[in-house]
């Protein structure tokens, strides 16, 4: 992970992202909402820069294939230019505790107070910030991002999970 440079390159940073659609049955309403407002901030504010590749920007597609996160980097002309597989096993405990504390934060916002409400929202971003950090320390050396990018594709990698 890095700190976003001030002066950045406007070359290094994702334009089009598309996630494998095959694996998934069926979202709800709310799962369909994040992953459209996480793919809509991704395009509008990112960092991304793959190693030894200084030449962007990219179109990237995310993909779940064997127990790997597939990061399929193409250029904006689609000329592939890295693979990028990460094992899932080290991710899938938090983003196990994610989707339960998630489930917990979608009852508690019918009935809960406003004060529990917020409690059980602080432990969902906390979740959301280790998997972010998680996946920024296993991309590191294939893929330079910053957190606010981690923090997107964390939440896009949630949805991949999704079976229906």
């Amino acid at each position: 992970m890095t700190d976003r440079p001030s002066d950045q390159d406007p070359r290094r940073r994702i334009v089009e992202i598309t996630l494998d659609e095959r694996s998934v049955v069926r979202r709800s309403a709310d799962v369909e909402h994040e992953r459209a407002v996480a793919i809509y901030d991704l395009i509008e504010d990112n960092y991304f820069a793959p190693a030894d590749h200084p030449h962007g920007p990219y179109r990237l597609h995310l993909s779940i294939a064997e127990s790997r996160l597939i990061f399929d980097i193409r250029d904006d002309a689609e000329t592939p230019v890295a693979t990028v597989t990460l094992a899932l096993m080290p991710l899938r405990r938090i983003v196990k505790d994610y989707f339960t504390v998630c489930e917990s934060y979608y009852e508690a916002i019918k009935t809960a107070s406003p004060s529990r409400i917020e409690a059980i929202d602080m432990g969902r971003r906390g979740l959301h910030d280790e998997g972010s950090e998680l996946l920024c320390s296993r991309l590191g050396g294939k893929i330079d991002i910053d957190f606010q990018t981690a923090r997107r594709i964390f939440t896009l990698i949630c949805v991949l999970h999704i079976r229906g």
